[in-house]
């Protein structure tokens, strides 16, 4: 007898579990690895209403004030009563001022004026601030994979216990030094604060969200395959739960027909004529903007389970995904002049943890001479290809297949530090290998 898998009963198990660590266990450190869109924001809130409404005050690490504003806004909107603190910085405009429309929410910059309230939340800098208060017995680290390791040394002092929550597949935290002379060592501060901190408690509780709610079941096996072979996932949603198409018929230009591949089989290859350029591709670049104006002009409707009516792909709910911001510049400069407004365009960094319903990449690979420790960087692409509800259209030039195979990966080995898996030049041919069974070839 085969047996069906019920993602919300496999969530609901994978989320008891954690609750009941977090709650009743006794490690000081509980780590909850989750891939994209399997519910991480929903996980954190629930978790501090818990432990709030099991008498337990608890502070909340996030990594950017957008992230502590939003996290805020959800806790008013499950619990309106729950008395929440903001600690913000004291800049000109330290916070999202929907927050002072929230009866509930008190904002302050000194930790002091907050005392006694239930949740207190803040950013991983700010908090490395506060000095001579009494500990928190429990604390929430909110996306702990962007956070550096030596953040969260500067804060470990104010809390007993914590729950470590983030996506081991996103970029790795930013350092804008080098590293390499810490490499191997243990207290190595350009890691990430979860692996710094299993690497000297490697007994603590983990755990890991089995299904992703963002990603269709086209991209899920691909992106769990690719990017999280250690911590596999399944999609929420099964073929045919979700669809997009079109009001307006296909002209046959490559925009289009890589538009209806991609509306078809959740993927789309746009494959340019191979050439070495400059990083801004002028004719990728146009390539992008015209896939979305093509996108918008089509009347593209989505539907799926979150609505009884196919709901309109409008252009707030598309997204163009670059590796650099002269890249993403020179996106929104090409898509000004087709008239197209509205649309998220960014590096995969500022990508990070936000939803589509359609995205259009232009792949990190495309047009370059060298294949770099940048280029190959697996949360990158991680990034780029797990943002979408339905569809993702890849915009690339030919030739990325021969580009990995010269530039095998030559990074030094440095000895004592973990061997990061999966490797960027294999979740690169991965992909494209993928890409390649949905590929529309144009010369524009």
């Amino acid at each position: 007898m085969t047996t069906v898998f019920d993602p919300g009963a496999a969530a609901a198990r994978a989320t008891g579990a954690i609750l009941d660590d977090t709650l009743r266990g006794s490690a000081r450190g509980i780590v909850v690895d989750s891939p994209p869109g399997a519910g991480k924001s929903t996980l954190v809130v629930r978790a501090a209403l818990e432990l709030a409404a099991a008498g337990h005050p608890l502070m909340v690490v996030a990594q950017t004030n957008a992230q502590v504003d939003d996290l805020v806004v959800r806790l008013a909107e499950k619990e309106p009563e729950l008395p929440v603190g903001r600690l913000h910085s004291n800049d000109s405009d330290p916070y999202d001022k929907v927050l002072d429309g929230l009866e509930n929410v008190r904002k302050s910059a000194k930790v002091a004026d907050l005392a006694g309230l239930d949740v207190v939340i803040s950013t991983a800098a700010k908090w490395a601030h506060v000095k001579n208060v009494e500990p928190w017995g429990h604390a929430i680290v909110d996306e702990a994979y962007q956070m550096r390791s030596d953040a969260l040394l500067a804060v470990a002092g104010l809390f007993e216990r914590a729950l470590f929550v983030g996506d081991p597949g996103q970029l790795d935290p930013f350092s804008i030094v080098g590293a390499d002379q810490w490499a191997g060592l243990s207290y190595d501060p350009s890691a990430s604060a979860v692996s710094t901190l299993l690497a000297h408690n490697p007994e603590l509780p983990q755990h890991r969200l089995p299904v992703s709610w963002r990603l269709p079941a086209s991209a899920a096996p691909l992106v769990s395959d690719a990017f999280y072979p250690y911590t596999p996932f399944r999609s929420g949603t099964d073929h045919g739960d979700r669809k997009l198409s079109f009001g307006v018929a296909s002209d046959g230009s490559g925009p289009d027909r890589v538009l209806d591949e991609a509306a078809e089989a959740g993927w789309g290859l746009l494959e340019l004529p191979a050439r070495h350029t400059p990083r801004t591709d002028p004719e990728a670049v146009r390539a992008v903007a015209l896939v979305v104006r093509r996108l918008l002009d089509r009347g593209g409707v989505a539907t799926s389970e979150r609505a009884d009516e196919p709901v309109p792909v409008t252009a707030d709910r598309v997204a163009v995904g670059t590796a650099h911001r002269d890249q993403a510049a020179a996106v929104r400069a090409a898509l000004a002049e087709l008239g197209v407004t509205g649309v998220a365009v960014d590096t995969a960094n500022r990508l990070q943890g936000r939803e589509f319903d359609v995205t259009v990449v232009l792949h990190p690979l495309s047009g370059r001479p060298d294949a770099t420790a940048f280029h190959l960087e697996t949360g990158r692409l991680c990034v780029l290809a797990s943002r979408h509800r339905h569809a993702c259209v890849v915009v690339c030039r030919e030739g990325v297949a021969e580009l990995l195979d010269e530039h095998p990966s030559t990074e030094p080995v440095q000895l004592g530090v973990t061997v990061k898996f999966p490797d960027g030049w294999e979740a690169n041919h991965a992909v494209l290998a993928h890409l390649a069974e949905h590929r529309v070839r144009w010369r524009p």
